[in-house]
């Protein structure tokens, strides 16, 4: 973004003349600005929550791929034997099917596609599977993984579907760090690149750039959290409430999938 100030002559294009503009009048400002290194446009811009020619980032975005995966997955196989039953089943069968696939097919999405937390410089948007919950920085007020990873704001706690917990991740992550704390007390990461050791190469001993404490992935993605929460808490724009929309678009489907096979298995 960039501002323009007129200069302080204009010539007449009528008789050629330089039109001279008083000091302290008109655009007297404009040399005033100059003089001091002052940008009129940025004065102007004071106020705003975002700074002119600031680059825009996109929203992080925070999946498990376990998830993902597994949800996929779900999906073929879902479609394989649905599709093997609507080809040689009968009318009831048929009917069983269909009602079960407007059933599962919602909830499989809801809990693996689904979930997902996207962190922006204003507010945090927590996609679980029933809920999505937006949470300007202003308002939260923990971030903490235990046993599930959660945010407080307002008072109230929501569970990140998107970032699992995984204990087994948190040992594997100690034992590293310790591992390489050992090999650099020995001096062995100091000319040494990593090099593998142990039963099929595993529990090798780290290299030069190895060296450090190691973090589970949910415990980096909270602390990644807890950062922007603080950077960006006093911002203008990260102020407000916490907002929680339902997702019928996933628990329409699914209960009148659930109702309909009911009905029908109830039914002779």
């Amino acid at each position: 973004m960039s501002s323009e100030s007129r200069p302080e002559r204009e010539r007449d294009p009528r008789n050629g003349q330089e039109d001279e503009t008083p000091p302290g009048t008109g655009t007297g400002s404009a040399g005033a600005d100059a003089d001091t290194g002052e940008d009129p446009g940025a004065a102007a811009g004071t106020g705003t929550d975002s700074e002119p020619g600031a680059p825009a980032y996109a929203d992080r975005c925070y999946r498990s791929p376990g998830a993902l995966a597994g949800g996929v997955l779900l999906l073929l196989l879902g479609l394989w034997i649905s599709g093997d039953a609507l080809l040689n089943g009968d009318g009831r069968t048929r009917l069983a099917t269909v009602f079960g696939l407007l059933l599962a097919v919602p909830l499989v999405v809801a809990f693996t596609l689904r979930p997902a937390v996207y962190a922006g410089p204003d507010r945090m948007r927590v996609r679980n599977p029933f809920r999505t919950i937006t949470v300007p920085w202003g308002t939260v007020e923990a971030l903490r993984a235990g046993y599930s990873s959660e945010v407080v704001a307002d008072g109230a706690k929501y569970q990140l579907w998107s970032i699992p917990v995984s204990l087994r991740a948190r040992k594997r992550a100690a034992r590293q760090t310790e591992r390489a704390e050992r090999a650099a007390a020995r001096g062995v990461t100091a000319t040494a690149p990593a090099r593998p050791t142990g039963l099929f190469g595993l529990g090798g001993v780290p290299g030069a750039d190895d060296v450090g404490e190691r973090r589970a992935a949910s415990d980096q993605a909270i602390d990644e959290l807890r950062g922007l929460a603080a950077d960006n808490g006093e911002r203008t724009g990260a102020q407000g409430e916490v907002t929680v929309r339902w997702a019928y678009e996933i628990a329409a489907p699914a209960l009148l999938g659930a109702i309909a096979l009911a009905v029908l298995l109830t039914t002779t």
